[in-house]
């Protein structure tokens, strides 16, 4: 601490203006890169932890917020006063009319979706003046959502469990190099060729493999141009905007979509999403290197849910099961499925901070736990008479191990209306306290409800 406070008082007595370890907005006397003020925030579970609050309480400090992978499979939800939103593809900062709103390169957009989601923020006042949408992102057709269906339900009983918006066969497409993009939806010549092309592809799939109706061209090309019109305005190089914007020492806040155990190559594979969750995602999904993001900030939940098949292993088939669910509102935003729910797993939350490099944690729906008398945190897995305690690489070994729990005391006095840290119960205190000691990451935001002003900074 004297160390910091030296290099702080020098600084300072040099031109710098340092506020909070950051280059105070608006005074650039000089520059010092090392104080960047960009942070990552990312699901740290399975996703569903409560991202959306969490951004939108760090996005009322942020100058830009940018979203960088996944497409409308994904959903937040912002609660402010007797106001919901639910956003898909838009970023949470939209909700505050001076903060830029990134799309980035690594998302997929079905332009009907968003421009649903814009005409109902418009409805509702809010301005779309700092939405901004990278030319490079790829776009999502009808025939990526019909084969995303098909081949659900194709597979039977062995489905992903995919939202069938068609995420994944976009992102397919990208891998091909055959995908189109937002820089070509715009152009009408450029986008009439490339449909062209890939609709009697995909149409030869469509039927010859799964059955079904082809996709028509002409209806297609026809609505789509109707959405280049109305998306152009917002397409632009936003890789130039968010690298510009750290440079100058705003504050850039990389909204995370999905969570670390559905990261494509990290994750639960195969039942992960098509795109990379986890920090080092925002840096390709951006179109920035890992050395301009300085704090990466993991949210989970005081518990652990999880929406589709796979793997749990302490999930809850019980009245507790059924309560958590009921009291923590545990169903999906885009899809209104009921997620799976069970004891709090610290062997993933470990994980996350590993491999994503966590440098806080945030716990959200700690209210949700209030009332049942004895809390289990998952420390370990049991598996073949061995104790694991690192997260499985193969799910056909994770669906073999057991939780390895520990007990907690539980609480019953209604923490909602908490202030701080302080005035929590002991044992609700003890509960967060006992997550930073496994997990080895500080937990510095707790939310004990589903308001933003809901929230415990440590």
């Amino acid at each position: 601490m004297l160390l910091a406070r030296f290099i702080f008082d020098n600084l300072a007595a040099n031109g710098y203006n340092i506020k909070v370890g950051r280059l105070a907005r608006n005074d650039y006397r000089k520059e010092a890169l090392f104080f960047m003020s960009a942070t990552a925030l990312i699901g740290a579970q399975w996703g569903d932890e409560g991202k959306g609050k969490t951004i939108d309480i760090l996005a009322a400090k942020a100058d830009m917020v940018v979203r960088a992978q996944g497409g409308s499979n994904a959903g937040h939800t912002v609660v402010y006063g007797d106001s919901t939103y639910k956003l898909r593809l838009i970023p949470s900062g939209i909700l505050y009319p001076d903060t830029v709103c990134v799309v980035g390169n690594g998302t997929v957009i079905s332009p009907a979706v968003i421009l649903k989601e814009i005409d109902d923020l418009t409805s509702r006042g809010v301005s779309m003046k700092n939405l901004k949408i990278d030319a490079r992102a790829h776009v999502i057709i009808p025939y990526h959502v019909e084969i995303d269906k098909l081949s659900e339900l194709a597979r039977g009983k062995e489905d992903i469990g995919t939202t069938k918006n068609g995420i994944g066969p976009c992102y397919m497409d990208k891998a091909e190099r055959i995908g189109i993009r937002m820089c070509d939806l715009i152009k009408p010549d450029v986008f009439r060729e490339k449909l062209k092309r890939n609709i009697e592809i995909k149409n030869k799939i469509i039927t010859a493999v799964y059955g079904g109706e082809p996709v028509d061209f002409e209806s297609t090309y026809k609505d789509y141009c109707e959405y280049a019109k109305r998306l152009a305005p917002f397409v632009t190089d936003t890789s130039v905007l968010v690298y510009n914007a750290i440079k100058a020492g705003k504050d850039v806040l990389f909204e995370g979509a999905q969570g670390t155990l559905l990261d494509l190559d990290v994750g639960t594979y195969p039942f992960v999403t098509s795109s990379h969750p986890t920090a080092g995602g925002f840096c390709e999904g951006s179109g920035i290197g890992p050395t301009l993001i300085d704090d990466v900030i993991g949210v989970g939940k005081a518990y652990t849910t999880r929406v589709g098949k796979g793997p749990f292993p302490t999930e809850l088939d019980d009245e507790t099961g059924d309560y958590i669910r009921r009291v923590g509102a545990e169903y999906g935003v885009t899809t209104g499925r009921a997620r799976r729910c069970g004891w709090l797993d610290a062997v993933i939350l470990k994980f996350s901070v590993r491999v994503n490099g966590l440098t806080k944690l945030a716990i959200n729906k700690l209210d949700t736990l209030t009332g049942i008398k004895t809390l289990k945190i998952c420390v370990a897995y049991e598996k073949n008479g061995e104790t694991v305690y690192d997260f499985p690489t193969d799910i056909s070994e994770l669906e073999g191990c057991k939780p390895v729990y520990i007990d907690m005391p539980g609480w019953t006095e209604d923490i909602t209306h908490a202030k701080s840290f302080d005035e929590l119960p002991e044992n609700a205190k003890a509960y967060i306290e006992r997550v930073e000691k496994e997990v080895g990451c500080p937990v510095t935001m707790v939310g004990v409800g589903p308001d933003r002003e809901q929230n415990l900074n440590r």
